[in-house]
């Protein structure tokens, strides 16, 4: 499907400003090269959803996205019929005294596509197939699992009124999961997997530089080094690399190069989110467990 190599790919995903490590490089070629789904998994935060849309952004593909919730049906997910389009169909041709059988109703015509579908169908401008981004999948039920498996292992969605509809070149299909809860192993075994951990300080200071420019070298090293460490400490949601960014965003904001206690205290709600987390963090400042 492709000509680039590993390290062409990582490098294209560095001049949009995505650093990647060579395992997560790996998995996204070959996902992309042989045509298998990738579930990436990890804790939040930590670029599982950044890395389809950096891998759409540097391939030149469209992103379709999905996104999962609990309660979501195949008419979000799939397709779902024209309704309004069948009912003036049935009106213009009573008004023409002509008769509209079922078949005629339920035809690919009538079909509106959604996520999947819509991954399936050819660009008309001869691009790359697109990179579909199926989100939190862990957050939707079994059964929505279940719809999906025909789409995972064969790049085709069924429509009983009009057939299957199979994919003339397969979509990059990028899952994601929080691990909320366990996926079904039918799930897991049509997907390539990758569990992105967090990276290391000098990584995670590189990958915050890149999306805060505005930051100084010593404030971003500085706040990454700190994060990192808040992450050892026994906190109910630990901070990702996007509660990170947001916090050296916001010092940034704030015109400051530098970090000391006060300012953590004062600025913690960008990286810390629960009242447990933030007495926890206050403790360990007191006591000297962390250092800014």
């Amino acid at each position: 499907m492709t000509e680039l190599t590993v390290q062409e790919l990582r490098s294209q995903l560095g001049e949009v400003d995505y650093v990647v490590d060579e395992g997560l490089a790996m998995a996204l070629f070959l996902s992309r090269s042989v045509g298998q789904p990738l579930l990436l998994e990890g804790e939040p935060g930590v670029g599982k959803t950044t890395a389809a849309k950096a891998l759409a952004q540097a391939t030149g593909a469209e992103l379709i996205r999905l996104q999962c919730y609990e309660g979501i049906t195949a008419a979000e997910a799939l397709y779902e019929w024209n309704y309004p389009r069948q009912l003036l169909s049935i009106r213009l041709a009573e008004a023409n005294q002509q008769s509209m059988s079922e078949q005629d109703l339920f035809g690919a015509d009538f079909l509106l596509d959604r996520p999947l579908l819509r991954a399936l169908r050819p660009r008309t401008d001869g691009g790359p197939p697109p990179v579909l981004l199926i989100d939190e999948i862990d957050r939707a039920d079994d059964e929505f699992e279940a719809l999906l498996f025909e789409f995972l292992a064969e790049s085709s969605v069924t429509v009983p009124e009009v057939g299957t509809i199979t994919a003339e070149k397969a979509p990059t299909v990028i899952l994601t999961s929080n691990r909320s809860r366990e996926l079904h192993d039918a799930l897991k075994r049509r997907c390539f997997y990758h569990w992105i951990d967090f990276p290391e300080v000098e990584q995670a200071a590189e990958i915050v530089r890149r999306r805060v420019p505005e930051g100084t070298v010593p404030l971003v090293k500085a706040a990454t080094a700190f994060v990192t460490s808040a992450r050892a400490l026994d906190l109910d949601k630990p901070p990702g690399l996007a509660e990170t960014i947001d916090w050296v965003s916001a010092l940034s904001v704030l015109g400051l190069a530098h970090i000391d206690r006060g300012l953590v205290e004062a600025t913690m709600g960008s990286f810390i989110k629960t009242p447990d987390d933030r007495a926890t963090v206050k403790a360990a400042l007191e006591q000297g467990e962390l250092v800014p």
